[in-house]
């Protein structure tokens, strides 16, 4: 069996669901794939039913009932992973935003010591294609933030392409993550820290996707704002919770 289980959330991703299923099996490691999908009206989970007589026992498909979010995805397919003893277990995007052959790359940093490995836009510069400057600077902004009020020595800690180790996922506590949007990847992070695990950030480039739609909301901006503070401040008067 495969040690490493990369997952993908989606929720209207019908346009690059199936060629980032056959980039990553294309890819000389033997990755599996978890789709944690969210109903999509548009045929994404029907897509991946498809593919799996392809990827026999490879390609696994959880299908939730309602939009839930992003870090309620992610959760729910740690979950499973942790239940089936994968030992490094992947975030990525459906929408190639994450080039898949940089999944080797994660994976290595963990072999290699890395507790959580980072698929880092701003390790070395600024690594990011095709994302108008505002966006960048945006981005870049929110980083240098989140490492001011956390404490924390990561470049990019909204970073959404990572590596767990096994042993990471199972001593956090999954129930009691707050947030759901990209506030979910800081959270996650944050905690790592506080346990003093060693997250070591790996260069990647971005690429802005080029098919289907961002997911990015005014709410989910706020969450990532606002949500910082509140969450520092947790973790200084509830220590035993994070």
């Amino acid at each position: 069996m495969a040690d490493s289980l990369v997952i993908i959330p989606t929720f209207n991703e019908i346009e690059n669901i199936e060629l980032i299923i056959h980039s990553v099996f294309a890819l000389e490691q033997d990755f599996h794939v978890l789709v944690v999908d969210d109903n999509s009206p548009d045929g994404t989970s029907n897509a991946v039913r498809n593919l799996q007589g392809q990827y026999l026992d490879r390609l696994f498909l959880e299908v939730r009932q309602d939009k839930f979010g992003l870090g309620t995805a992610y959760i729910h397919g740690f979950k499973w992973a942790i239940e089936r003893k994968y030992e490094y277990i992947f975030e990525m995007d459906a929408d190639f935003s994450h080039a898949p052959s940089d999944l080797i790359k994660l994976r290595q940093a963990c072999v290699d010591g890395a507790d959580v490995a980072v698929g880092s836009r701003y390790k070395k510069g600024i690594n990011v294609v095709n994302w108008p400057l505002h966006r960048i600077l945006l981005s870049y902004a929110a980083s240098f933030y989140v490492k001011l009020i956390t404490g924390m020595k990561v470049h990019d800690p909204t970073a959404g392409f990572v590596c767990y180790k096994r042993k990471v996922l199972e001593t956090i506590n999954l129930d009691s993550i707050k947030f759901i949007g990209y506030a979910f990847q800081i959270e996650m992070k944050f905690r790592a820290h506080l346990k003093k695990y060693n997250i070591e950030e790996v260069p990647i480039i971005f690429t802005d996707r080029i098919r289907g739609k961002s997911k990015m909301s005014a709410s989910i901006i706020n969450e990532a704002i606002f949500g910082v503070i509140q969450m520092k401040v947790s973790s200084l008067f509830h220590k035993n919770k994070f």
